[in-house]
């Protein structure tokens, strides 16, 4: 199994427009962060988490020649609204997409999206051909079990998703003890840490490190990162099992 972070920077991505701060203004291409999602490839098979507005760069940077399959955390802008820019898959594989979400997800997409659901729609230029897949409960994707891992960003309810020896959990401001315990020593775990500072819907570093402490992954990495947060200046006072994602990082995990 590979995973690649496509983008690990917040809904305005760093740098931000018009902020003339130090990390807006640095130079290191590991401050420089698109919106958050993840690529995994296993079994030949390539599965993407969230379609950021960022989403076709993110695949050309990537070079992803097949896409088989979307699960999708929440509705939120930066999570959903390159959705349109998938129809090129379904041009070069002649198939579907299957898409996976809680159902509030599926019914934004539903609707923010309707042109692609309705037969009356002339396709002209193309329309992206998805099937959607309503989940809470784990379910199986080409022969591997994925496991919705229920948390809060702020007042609503979202979701992560766990493999057998990994998880990926963004956009997070609680975690119930079911879902720790769910998470519990993990091989490798990828949580979002938004910032220094306390945010109302988002863990912050500190929140995200006590987090981490208290399900004892093997390694950890930070990712939906502001531009609050310098990448080599963190860097240095994180424990030994925890890193900062950045955009284009690959990791190999044990199945």
């Amino acid at each position: 199994m590979k995973i690649t972070f496509l983008g690990t920077g917040t809904s305005y991505g760093v740098p931000v427009i018009g902020c003339e701060c130090a990390i807006c203004q640095s130079t290191s291409p590991r401050n420089k962060r698109l919106r958050s999602s993840l690529l995994i490839s296993i079994d030949n098979k390539n599965i993407l988490i969230d379609t950021t507005p960022d989403i076709r760069t993110q695949l050309l940077k990537t070079q992803t020649k097949h896409l088989d399959a979307i699960l999708f955390t929440h509705y939120h802008a930066d999570h959903i609204l390159g959705l349109d820019d998938v129809r090129i898959f379904n041009r070069i594989q002649k198939e579907t997409i299957p898409c996976f979400a809680l159902n509030n997800t599926i019914e934004t997409i539903q609707s923010i999206f309707g042109y692609a659901f309705d037969p009356k729609t002339p396709e002209g230029g193309g329309l992206p051909k998805l099937t959607l897949h309503t989940i809470d409960k784990p379910f199986d994707l080409f022969g591997k079990t994925v496991t919705p891992v229920h948390v809060l960003h702020g007042k609503l309810p979202i979701i992560g998703f766990k493999w057998n020896n990994f998880a990926y959990v963004t956009d997070c401001s609680f975690m119930p003890e079911e879902s720790k315990k769910l998470l519990y020593k993990i091989d490798t775990l990828v949580l979002n840490g938004l910032r220094y500072r306390p945010h109302s819907t988002h863990f912050s570093i500190g929140e995200s490190l006590e987090i981490i402490k208290e399900i004892q992954p093997k390694r950890a990495y930070l990712t939906h990162l502001s531009h609050d947060v310098d990448h080599e200046n963190l860097e240095i006072k994180l424990p030994d099992n925890v890193q900062i994602a950045y955009d284009n990082l690959s990791l190999k995990i044990q199945d």
